[in-house]
C-alpha cells in the first residue's frame, strides 16, 4: 500500500485504540513526510524526482534549487514557472 487509508481526513478514528487501528490517531503526531492519507500524485512523484537529483548535484540554497527545478522543466501544480516564493508555499503545504 502506498498510503495510510486510516489518517486523518480518511476514514474516521474508532474511539477504542486498537479496533481497526494501529494507534490512537489522537494520542500519535505523524510526522506528514512519514505518512500520507493518499498516494502522491504524478506531479508530487516529479518533484520528489527533481529534488532528489538537484539534492544529489549538492544545490542546497533556495534560489538554486528554484533555478534548477525550472531549468528541468518541473512546473508549479498550476503550470507556472517556480519562484522562491511558490516553491517556499509548497513546501509549508507539502510538510503539513
Amino acid at each position: 500500500m502506498d498510503h495510510n487509508p486510516c489518517l486523518k481526513g480518511g476514514v474516521p478514528p474508532n474511539a477504542d485504540t486498537g479496533r481497526g487501528r494501529i494507534e490512537d490517531p489522537a494520542a500519535i503526531v505523524n510526522v506528514p513526510w512519514q505518512t500520507r492519507p493518499a498516494p502522491p500524485t504524478d506531479h508530487e512523484l516529479a518533484l520528489c524526482e527533481a529534488l532528489t537529483e538537484i539534492f544529489d548535484a549538492g544545490i542546497e540554497e533556495l534560489s538554486e534549487i528554484v533555478a534548477a527545478l525550472n531549468d528541468k522543466g518541473v512546473k508549479a501544480a498550476d503550470g507556472s514557472d517556480w519562484t522562491e516564493d511558490s516553491f517556499q508555499a509548497e513546501m509549508k503545504k507539502q510538510s503539513g
